[in-house]
């Protein structure tokens, strides 16, 4: 993604994280797809991701591919509760300085703010855990993981393209 249309994405994303809104219509129908253990994990994102998670779904809909758009709802369940202002750092140190973000995230011990960086690095796998143990599929999994060995490449494109475009 060019630099110009990558800053563009990016500032649409902080101006709709500032104030998300749930689509209740489209929750209710991404919801039919998922299984209650799937529905409590899909709600212990924050309401900016649960937003952003259906807007990936609705952009994958069309496909009708179940684990597909199961991974759209629950691909960014590993980040956890973290606050804008990590995701914010986040993304600035991963285009800034991707070494310095890997000496600052710290998973386990340490302040919150790194724990929330190494998250939101580390949200792939934290997030295939989390699929796997509500019953997710495997390959839902191997989506949420983006392991292109272990799923259809065709379906991890489609998911990477629309998770970039929401």
């Amino acid at each position: 993604m060019r630099v110009a249309t990558r800053a563009l994405y990016r500032s649409r994303q902080l101006f709709g994280a500032v104030r998300p809104h749930i689509d209740a219509e489209l929750q209710t129908e991404a919801f039919r797809l998922l299984s209650e253990p799937e529905r409590r994990l899909f709600e212990t994102m924050t309401t900016r991701d649960r937003q952003h998670c259906l807007t990936v779904y609705a952009r994958l809909r069309g496909q009708g591919d179940h684990d597909l758009l199961t991974a759209a709802l629950l691909h960014d369940a590993g980040k956890g509760r973290i606050a804008l202002w990590h995701r914010v750092a986040y993304v600035l140190l991963e285009a800034a300085s991707p070494a310095l973000l890997r000496r600052l995230a710290k998973p386990g011990d340490g302040p919150g703010w790194r724990q929330a960086l190494d998250r939101c690095h580390r949200h792939p796998e934290l997030g295939a855990q989390l699929a796997e143990e509500a019953g997710s599929s495997s390959i839902a999994v191997a989506l949420i993981r983006e392991d292109s060995e272990h799923t259809s490449k065709e379906l991890l494109a489609a998911l990477k393209a629309a998770d970039e475009g929401a």
